[in-house]
């Protein structure tokens, strides 16, 4: 070895990696992701959506499960007939359709990050943004509308 390659006692320096391309994306070592022109701050805004939804998801998720788990019978007196009388207020409408709406937007919110970051190529990561994008609206248009049109008089 020469000189130049040890730093005093520390032993010899380590190599320098060669481009990002050289090696994959893991977990350990994410790549940043890149600046697009559009909304500015569009990154803080949806980092505090995602405090914000969480906190209220927790709220909206555990009234959820004590009312349809240990409220009563529990679990014994959910059928279609509890669903009906249930769906039947508006409380428990806005109540479930909230719920809906802000996992769906919280949980796409948290893909699209993810892709955002583990995505190399820009062909990819646009075919999964519309991938995201298509089921986000395509889950949050049926559960709406299953949500406000249900019936229970079906004959």
């Amino acid at each position: 070895m020469s000189t130049t390659d040890v730093q005093g006692s520390r032993g010899p320096i380590a190599p320098i990696r060669g481009l990002d391309r050289d090696r994959p994306a893991s977990l350990g070592d994410p790549r940043a992701p890149q600046r697009h022109s559009g909304m500015p701050n569009f990154e803080k805004y949806t980092w505090l959506f995602m405090r914000f939804s969480g906190a209220v998801l927790i709220f909206l998720v555990l009234g959820h499960l004590f009312v349809m788990l240990m409220w009563q019978n529990g679990v014994y007196r959910i059928d279609f007939n509890y669903v009906a009388e249930r769906w039947h207020s508006p409380f428990w409408q806005i109540w479930d359709l909230v719920l809906l709406w802000l996992a769906e937007l919280h949980g796409g919110n948290g893909l699209r990050t993810i892709i955002g970051d583990y995505t190399r190529s820009s062909r990819s990561r646009f075919w999964l943004m519309t991938l995201l994008a298509v089921s986000i609206i395509f889950t949050l248009a049926l559960g709406s509308y299953v949500l406000l049109s249900f019936d229970a008089n079906i004959s």
